[in-house]
């Protein structure tokens, strides 16, 4: 903090041996305060100034000078604080929540920042000592009071735990923009990445008004009349022009990618509008509902914190135990639940699964019977004989420490989905509801 004050005011100190030396010389010298008198007085001041404030200085991002964009070279870039790789291509994503709605009634609402490979493959949760809890903490103890109350009516969760939401979206996304390494920044400050890729993210959302744009078209949500997926892709690539990608659920718009190249650091770089990386639409053609908000928005879970924000949290360990359900979470909404042979299904009831310590983790059984990973599907049956020892990360189900699942497609009506630890189109977490 003491070099970036003396940074801060060494300008002031320059100036005032500048104006010293312009003084005239009938001017008695001997009534003014000294050079060293103004410089103690002013370095006692600014760092008050600072902190009275309210605003916690943290350090510089990375100056880049003549940065290439991502995605687009030939040659592999060795300075990734100010070259994004391997994630280079960058996703905003936003929800529409029509029931339970969130956010406001004429506006879509931020999913995410997500760093993809230039291929639309991707990392996630690369840095286990990263994964902070209590994002609302983290930015108000930065003086970044704005930030959250933008985030806090635009960046909702369709249960009502933003902090839970926000936790997961840096935990999987954040820790994976290479620019946003702590070790990029001069001075650097912890957890200062965090809110750098917070206040990114919502900079960009505001750039994006997708109702703004789809209205624009004639494209408004409606209970009686449907789109093609060209209208409502023509409506949102106008703007920008490069095509976007649309998720559908139900036959429902509630979905959008918007994608860029960026040309320096996430921090103070340029976010150039891409075409999509290879992540496809997965709406229909014809007869796509943009359903309106209805119903009552979810009672919004707060977490507030008196205390220091976290220096970093390790990736907790934890374990299932007694009787539960394994609820399943996909794109930021929990959607189905495992049922009792260990598929994916997202109608009807939930299976009753028992947990058993076993090792350092636990065992699963259903009434199928024992719970195991083989040839990477998740299986539950009685001809299973050796049950696979689970862990939990961050209240999610893990196999080999990754909580991370995939199937091939989200299910619907009475379709079950395999259950996969290789990786496929959908990922999708497990959690754990005890009964």
């Amino acid at each position: 903090m003491a070099d970036h004050v003396y940074n801060y005011v060494k300008p002031v100190f320059s100036s005032i041996a500048s104006l010293q030396n312009q003084i005239p010389n009938f001017v008695d010298m001997s009534s003014l305060p000294s050079f060293r008198q103004l410089s103690k007085a002013v370095s006692a001041a600014v760092p008050a100034a600072l902190f009275a404030s309210g605003v916690a200085r943290g350090g510089s991002p990375p100056s880049c000078s003549n940065p290439q964009l991502s995605c687009q070279n030939t040659t592999v870039v060795t300075d990734t604080c100010c070259f994004n790789a391997p994630g280079g291509q960058l996703l905003q994503t936003q929800f529409w929540d029509n029931n339970p709605p969130t956010g406001p009634s004429d506006h879509w609402t931020v999913h995410g920042l997500w760093p993809d490979h230039c291929d639309g493959s991707f990392d996630q949760y690369c840095d286990p000592n990263r994964q902070y809890t209590n994002i609302s903490s983290i930015i108000s103890a930065a003086g970044r009071t704005d930030l959250l109350d933008y985030m806090n009516t635009y960046w909702k969760d369709y249960q009502g735990n933003d902090e839970s939401f926000w936790e997961h979206e840096w935990g999987k996304h954040g820790t994976c923009i290479s620019t946003l390494e702590p070790s990029c920044y001069t001075g650097y400050a912890p957890q200062e990445e965090v809110v750098d890729y917070f206040q990114k993210t919502v900079d960009l959302f505001k750039t994006l008004d997708s109702y703004a744009f789809l209205s624009a078209a004639g494209i408004v949500p409606s209970t009686t009349k449907t789109y093609t997926s060209a209208e409502i892709l023509a409506a949102l690539a106008k703007p920008r022009g490069v095509q976007v990608s649309i998720q559908c659920k139900n036959g429902a718009l509630d979905e959008i990618w918007y994608f860029f190249d960026v040309r320096g650091s996430v921090q103070t770089g340029t976010f150039v509008p891409a075409e999509p990386d290879g992540s496809k639409s997965s709406c229909s053609a014809t007869g796509v509902k943009y359903l309106p908000k209805t119903g009552t928005p979810p009672s919004t879970t707060m977490t507030t914190s008196t205390g220091t924000p976290p220096t970093s949290t390790s990736t907790p360990g934890g374990s299932f135990s007694g009787k539960g359900t394994l609820p399943v979470t996909t794109g930021g909404k929990t959607d189905g639940c495992i049922i009792s042979g260990g598929t994916w299904y997202t109608t009807g009831t939930c299976a009753t699964f028992t947990a058993a310590a076993s090792g350092s983790g636990f065992t699963l059984t259903s009434s199928k019977g024992k719970c195991a990973v083989a040839n990477n599907v998740l299986t539950c049956a009685s001809t299973v004989t050796a049950a696979t020892v689970f862990s939990a990360v961050n209240g999610k189900l893990a196999y080999n420490g990754n909580t991370s699942f995939y199937t091939s497609s989200v299910p619907t009506g009475s379709t079950q989905a395999s259950v996969s630890v290789a990786q496929q189109a959908t990922t999708l977490t497990i959690g754990w509801t005890a009964i």
